[in-house]
């Protein structure tokens, strides 16, 4: 019976057999290599190596010409080298491709701050160093680049208030490792970034402790209202490097993060948070800081930026000038605040045809969530007496995950909301009264620059 069966084989054409073979994983590709001499012959078929060179590791018809080799033999090569990571290895590097082909458009400088890939015995001797192991996705991601030089700005993304100011590093493996923690409340944690204006720093847990998930990316909290110094919040940003590092890799590229003079800006814009009066209209994003909020006692502090444009089709009669605001803020309780004032953080903008004026500003508050959404007084230039309202639309900004210090009880706890029943307040005029707009230091450390 078995004879028969592999004279079958033999007789059958070679391309189904191929079509089959071409469906297979390259695992179970090569361990029909060994069933039969026809199998073994029409493994080594060209074809089907290059199929497998593009899904795994991303090689073209350049690639495959400039090291005159075939595309089994650069399988073997790249598999040699990278094998460990074959089930991380395409998904990271088109990320980075993606993330430094955008980067080559819209800011060059920061491709230069990039580093060469470590080497594995690199990344051996720091496990060695730290005595714990690294993550197989991290490790991958830092063969293709070892994360970048300690430069303003960060590849991590920026963030800017009148008096407060960060920009994120993404860590090479070697700081990165200087950061390693053992201290109680937040043991076994590596450090992923770093901010050098606040000290910022994003972390991976390496094992499973003190209510941590191993490879859960965060932002450490101390509890204000502890008395022991390791009770440790925290701000929840990926469950795993993959997830973390192509979320925000997405986020660039689909311009969802705007980039400002080099710098990419970590706003998020809900496309429907759009509203139209007549020419102008008014859109809005978000972003939540979590160095300035804690979780104990319940402060969450966010910043948003709002575009004003007025559309190029506009008359030209219909030039108007911005003289209030007015806000309605609600929080997850439903408690409702009402705020007016002058102009937007002390500026009165001018609109004409094709204008457009933006500006940040930011809200604290007490709960996990809040929604605001309001208008603008504006009058027309040609007539002082012609006052008109455009609307505001609806944004909401909500507290990103949050877990609570183990050192507290009944905690370790993922938290989505929680009814607090403190107010919020709207803080257009941010720095003890004074009203500023979105002030971006230049990356060379020199004056910022009212923008």
């Amino acid at each position: 019976m078995a004879a028969s069966m592999e004279l079958n084989l033999e007789l059958l054409p070679s391309d189904p057999l191929l079509l089959i073979l071409s469906f297979l994983d390259f695992r179970d590709f090569v361990s029909c290599s060994y069933v039969s001499r026809r199998l073994h012959e029409l493994c080594n078929h060209n074809p089907l190596w290059k199929g497998l060179c593009q899904k795994y590791w991303l090689l073209s018809e350049s690639d495959k010409s400039e090291r005159g080799q075939t595309w089994k033999d650069l399988f073997r090569e790249y598999y040699g080298d990278m094998g460990r990571y074959i089930d991380h290895y395409s998904t990271l590097k088109k990320a980075w491709d993606d993330l430094k082909r955008y980067l080559e458009q819209k800011c060059p400088r920061m491709i230069a701050s990039l580093k060469e890939g470590a080497k594995e015995e690199d990344l051996n001797a720091i496990e060695a160093q730290i005595g714990c192991g690294l993550p197989s996705d991290y490790r991958c991601s830092f063969r293709i680049h070892n994360g970048q030089k300690l430069v303003v700005p960060g590849l991590m993304g920026s963030m800017a208030l009148s008096n407060h100011y960060r920009s994120e590093d993404l860590l090479d493996i070697e700081t990165a490792a200087g950061g390693f923690q053992h201290r109680k409340g937040m043991k076994q944690c590596l450090p992923l970034t770093f901010c050098f204006h606040t000290g910022l720093s994003q972390y991976m847990a390496l094992e499973s402790l003190e209510g941590r998930a191993c490879s859960e990316i965060f932002y450490h909290c101390p509890d204000q209202m502890a008395q022991d110094p390791s009770a440790i919040d925290m701000f929840i940003t990926g469950s795993n490097f993959t997830e973390w590092f192509t979320s925000y890799v997405h986020n660039v590229v689909t311009g969802e993060y705007p980039i400002i003079r080099d710098q990419i800006f970590r706003y998020v814009h809900d496309k429907e948070c759009v509203a139209t009066t007549g020419d102008i209209k008014v859109s809005v994003s978000t972003s939540f800081l979590p160095e300035l909020s804690s979780v104990h006692p319940p402060h969450f502090f966010f910043t948003y930026r709002i575009r004003i444009e007025m559309s190029k089709d506009a008359l030209p009669e219909n030039a108007c000038q911005l003289d209030s605001r007015y806000w309605k803020i609600t929080n997850a309780n439903g408690n409702v605040e009402e705020v007016r004032g002058p102009g937007v953080v002390g500026e009165f903008p001018v609109m004409s045809p094709g204008k457009v004026h933006e500006y940040a500003s930011c809200t604290t508050f007490s709960t996990t969530s809040e929604q605001m959404e309001g208008h603008y007084t504006f009058h027309r230039l040609k007539n002082k007496e012609e006052v008109f309202s455009v609307s505001i639309p609806r944004f909401h900004m909500v507290c990103p995950p949050f877990r609570e210090s183990a050192v507290r009880a009944g905690s370790a706890n993922d938290v989505t909301g929680a009814p607090f029943n403190e107010n919020s307040s709207d803080t257009d005029d941010y720095d003890e009264g004074e009203h500023h707009g979105l002030n971006i230091p230049a990356p060379s450390g020199r004056c910022p620059r009212h923008i």
